[in-house]
């Protein structure tokens, strides 16, 4: 497909600066696929759609402090990091900002107690570094690192402790997976409650989810991996659940990836720790999950796309021009939509 397909224009302030006040009291734009109804409504209405036996997926991962800044050793050239995912003991995939400078064998220095050495150079500006510390890895990256919020939040100050989700358990991700912004957690114990049963699953969020499609045709593009956990007891309560034709809700396109990754290579939910390259367009056919909780995402992204592909192409640009010409707010401290049918 064309990119262009999934264009649209956002005028520049309705791009969200800042999270809601209260987290569940963001916009929520319903969408029922069969009706093919829009409704305006407000996270918290969020019980008034969800039904007992519902099974609610989340991703458990937490956004780590990944974004570093060093110079490089011998001569001082300004290096900026950003820390995707582990892939051995200390060593990590990153995407380095001024790539060129950063060959086998450089060592960058972040500060006295943390510096790393190149062992494998990349395309696209990915570097494999090896990090050297005293300590524990994540407590110096905690006083050493920034969270890496997304480029389109302008002054940041103040605003990392939101870019987090109140259930952010799993330190792993270089961003955040936003749809679960919303929920807090009272809202937590009113849908338990309403006897929804809620599951965590891991997926580390890397350049997979935030690169942007640089090609004009989808399907020359290609999914980086992303790490993913789903461990025994979730795997049977999700097959329990299926079995008893009850709805499997996902929280954020990470989770949607996850399981549908799983249940595509199955046929069934099993414990996996595994990695996923899954990039869903219109056309395909979804297995594991029959509605979704998500955000507004950037214009000719991979997310747009996997909503395009669940709640259909044009109905999904309909309701984006609908929110705009509503002013609702948009991307990662935006507002929500719920994707459902009857």
């Amino acid at each position: 497909m064309d990119i262009e397909v999934f264009n649209y224009n956002l005028p520049m302030e309705l791009i969200a600066q800042y999270p809601s006040k209260k987290r569940d009291h963001s916009r929520m734009l319903v969408l029922n696929k069969t009706k093919k109804t829009i409704e305006d409504h407000y996270f918290y209405n969020i019980l008034d759609f969800l039904r007992p036996g519902d099974v609610l997926v989340r991703n458990n991962s937490r956004v780590i402090p990944a974004r570093l800044f060093g110079v490089k050793e011998k001569t001082g050239a300004k290096v900026e990091v950003l820390l995707l995912h582990l892939v051995d003991k200390d060593t990590y995939e990153c995407l380095v900002g001024n790539a060129k400078v950063i060959k086998k064998g450089t060592v960058v220095n972040f500060s006295s107690e943390l510096k790393a050495t190149c062992v494998e150079v990349k395309d696209e500006g990915l570097r494999h570094l090896k990090f050297s510390y005293e300590g524990i890895f994540i407590e110096i990256l905690e006083r050493v690192g920034l969270t890496p919020l997304p480029p389109y939040i302008k002054d940041n100050k103040d605003k990392y402790s939101h870019y987090q989700t109140v259930y952010a358990k799993v330190n792993g991700s270089a961003a955040a997976p936003t749809a679960g912004f919303h929920f807090t957690n009272e809202l937590i114990e009113k849908i338990k409650e309403k006897n929804i049963e809620i599951l965590d699953i891991t997926l580390h969020v890397g350049l997979g989810t935030f690169r942007p499609v640089s090609v004009k045709k989808t399907e020359d593009h290609v999914m980086h991996k992303e790490y993913f956990m789903i461990d025994e007891i979730t795997a049977n309560k999700l097959n329990e659940a299926k079995k008893n034709n009850r709805r499997i809700i996902a929280v954020g396109t990470t989770t949607v990836r996850v399981l549908e990754s799983n249940f595509a290579k199955f046929g069934r939910f099993l414990q996996e720790n595994s990695s996923t390259k899954l990039f869903i367009t219109p056309g395909y056919q979804f297995k594991a999950i029959d509605a979704l909780i998500t955000n507004f995402h950037l214009s000719k992204s991979t997310l747009l796309m996997l909503v395009s592909a669940f709640s259909g192409l044009d109905f999904t640009m309909e309701a984006y021009q609908h929110a705009i010409e509503e002013k609702y707010r948009f991307f990662s401290f935006g507002d929500a939509m719920f994707i459902y049918e009857d």
